[in-house]
């Protein structure tokens, strides 16, 4: 088994899987379905279901998301196993986007829908709701082009 790998950031996405489900637990016990509080004029926590994924796209497709947030976390994993564990930004971006898959593929799987509860608008503009796997999977994939376009170009 190789030594000193990336696998050492999966504790990370372990942490970021536990602040997910608890957070959605938490809006499970605490609000009805869609239930909202306004916590800042352009804020507000509302809880909803999501049956599909990002912006509600593929709606009802659940075992295909379920699949593909499966293969995705596979493919993560192995990619942490291939990286050297110094390589620090890469593998943070990487077990954030496998800690948000692996809280919206439990969702899926135990609920049969996503857990979302962060609502944002501005006037009449409104975003869709999203929750903490989200904000994880976007901040990953943010940092994971950030990392790949920071590095410096092989020349030949």
């Amino acid at each position: 088994m190789k030594k000193d790998t990336g696998l050492y950031w999966f504790l990370f996405a372990v942490v970021v899987f536990v602040i997910d489900i608890a957070s959605k637990f938490w809006i499970l016990n605490h609000f009805f379905l869609y239930e909202s509080v306004n916590l800042l004029p352009f804020f507000s926590i509302t809880y909803v279901h999501n049956i599909g994924a990002a912006f509600s796209i593929f709606e009802g497709q659940r075992w295909i998301l379920a699949a593909v947030a499966f293969v995705v976390s596979v493919v993560i994993i192995y990619m942490l196993y291939r990286n050297n564990r110094q390589q620090k930004l890469e593998n943070i971006s990487l077990a954030l986007i496998l800690g948000g898959a692996l809280g919206n593929l439990f969702d899926r799987l135990y609920h049969g829908f996503v857990v979302d509860f962060l609502d944002v608008n501005f006037g009449d503009w409104h975003y869709p709701t999203f929750n903490i796997a989200d904000c994880a999977i976007c901040l990953g994939i943010g940092l994971f082009i950030l990392g790949n376009y920071a590095k410096p170009k092989k020349t030949a």
